[in-house]
């Protein structure tokens, strides 16, 4: 997988952003980061690996024990490191739905309403 294609699923998500310049390189909703790359200074060159965010800590450490993710650098909890080269399609899309809806239900009430409306899925399996 790209960087190209995997900002692509990405930018499918209702109000996602692509971060700004001075900012982690990152794609966010409603200011939260749910995508990380690396600093934006390199932006032309963070295409190798994404970090994205797991529904919990367990499913985290399955993914990092199994060898499907691996531990990021900087991160903690439930977040993993996903190498682009080795990334399936469905498996991208999968991972950055999960970190999404992860990160948007974590916004307040408030900040969830200005949002456009967020296509509904089962958080089950996650």
């Amino acid at each position: 997988m790209t960087r190209a294609q995997f900002d692509t699923l990405c930018a499918a998500h209702p109000g996602a952003v692509l971060s700004g310049p001075g900012e982690l390189d990152a794609w966010k909703i409603g200011g939260k980061m749910f995508a990380c790359f690396g600093h934006t200074d390199q932006r032309a060159t963070n295409d190798d690996h994404a970090v994205v965010r797991c529904a919990d800590t367990e499913m985290a450490r399955m993914l990092i024990e199994t060898g499907a993710a691996g531990k990021p650098a900087y991160f903690r909890g439930a977040w993993v490191r996903l190498d682009l080269a080795s990334l399936d399609e469905s498996e991208a899309a999968h991972r950055i739905a999960v970190s999404y809806d992860t990160i948007r239900a974590g916004l307040t009430k408030k900040m969830q309403a200005t949002l456009p409306a967020a296509a509904r899925r089962d958080l089950e399996a996650q």
